[in-house]
C-alpha cells in the first residue's frame, strides 16, 4: 500500500476543486504527460494523496520533466479560463480567488483578452481597493491591459498543442514539482488547473526558481517548439501570480509586480 499524505482544508478552500484539477491533469499521463499525484480519498475537510518520495533533481530528470510537460499541455482545454472537466462548482479557486469562466459563451477569443480581463484587471482592482497601489500605479496595469487586449502579446501555443488553448497546471512553482527520477522526471501537486496559454506554466516555473530550469526549457522546446520570443514573455506570464503574492504578503512583491508591469506597459 502506498504511503499517504493528508491535506486538510484551510478556511474557504475547497478540496474537491483540487481533486478535479488533479484528475483532469492526470488524463494526459497515458499520452506521456507528467505524472500527477494520486488521489486516495476525499472528505469535506480532508484530502488523502499518495506520498511521493522525492529524490535529488538531475539534469536528466529535468529534461524528462520538460518533455512530459509538453504532453500535459497538449491534452488541451475547451476555452481560456475554463475549469477542469467534472468541475464540482464555484467560479473561483484557492486563496487567490482566481476567477474561472464557466460558460464557453463568456470566454474571450484570445489569450490577451483573457489575461487582461480575468487576471490582471481583477488583481489590479483588488490591489487598488486594498490601498496597496495608488491611482498612478493602477494606470500602469491599465496600460498593460490595453496592450494585451490589442493582441500585442498573442502568439501560437507550442507546436504539440492542437487548437488555441492548453491544459495547464496553473500554479507550477518549484514547490509543486516533486522530483522522482521516474519516467516523467517529476510528479506534480497542488494545481490551479485551467485552460490557458502553455507559457503560463513556464513563466511560473521561473518565478521562484527551479533546479536545472534551463534543461526543462530546452527539452520542452525540442519536443514542442515554442513561439519566437518566448523567453521575453516569461515575466509577463508570471505577473498575475506576483500580483497575488503582493495581495497576500505585501512587501517586495508589490514593487516587483509593478516593475514587471512597467516593462510590458
Amino acid at each position: 500500500m502506498p504511503g499517504i499524505f493528508v491535506k486538510t482544508a484551510p478556511s474557504g478552500e475547497r478540496l474537491d476543486q483540487e481533486v478535479a484539477g488533479l484528475r483532469w491533469l492526470a488524463e494526459a499521463e497515458e499520452a506521456g504527460g507528467t505524472r500527477i499525484v494520486r488521489v486516495l480519498g476525499l472528505a469535506p475537510t480532508r484530502l488523502e494523496l499518495e506520498y511521493v518520495a522525492e529524490v535529488a533533481a538531475t539534469r536528466e530528470s529535468a529534461r524528462r520533466f520538460g518533455a512530459s510537460l509538453t504532453r500535459t499541455h497538449a491534452a488541451g482545454a475547451g476555452w481560456f479560463g475554463c475549469p477542469p472537466e467534472d468541475w464540482p462548482g464555484g467560479d473561483t479557486i484557492g486563496r487567490s480567488r482566481q476567477p474561472f469562466i464557466l460558460d464557453a459563451a463568456d470566454a474571450p477569443a484570445t489569450w490577451g483578452r483573457f489575461y487582461a480581463d480575468w487576471r490582471i484587471a481583477v488583481f489590479t482592482r483588488r490591489l487598488r481597493d486594498g490601498g496597496l497601489i495608488d491611482a498612478a500605479e493602477a494606470r500602469t496595469y491599465d496600460r498593460l491591459c490595453d496592450r494585451l487586449r490589442a493582441g500585442e502579446f498573442d502568439v501560437p501555443q507550442p507546436a504539440l498543442v492542437e487548437g488555441a488553448v492548453a491544459r495547464v497546471h496553473g500554479d507550477l512553482w518549484a514547490g509543486n514539482v516533486l522530483w522522482t527520477g521516474e519516467a516523467t522526471g517529476a510528479a506534480l501537486i497542488d494545481p490551479l488547473a485551467r485552460g490557458d496559454h502553455a507559457e503560463s506554466d513556464l513563466g511560473m516555473l521561473a518565478l521562484f526558481g527551479l533546479a536545472h530550469l534551463s534543461e526543462v526549457y530546452a527539452a520542452y522546446d525540442e519536443v514542442s517548439p515554442l513561439a519566437d520570443g518566448w523567453r521575453d514573455r516569461l515575466s509577463l506570464h508570471a505577473l498575475s501570480p506576483l500580483m497575488f503574492h503582493a495581495l497576500l504578503f505585501g512587501g517586495g512583491y508589490g514593487a516587483q509586480a509593478l516593475s514587471v508591469a512597467r516593462s510590458y506597459a
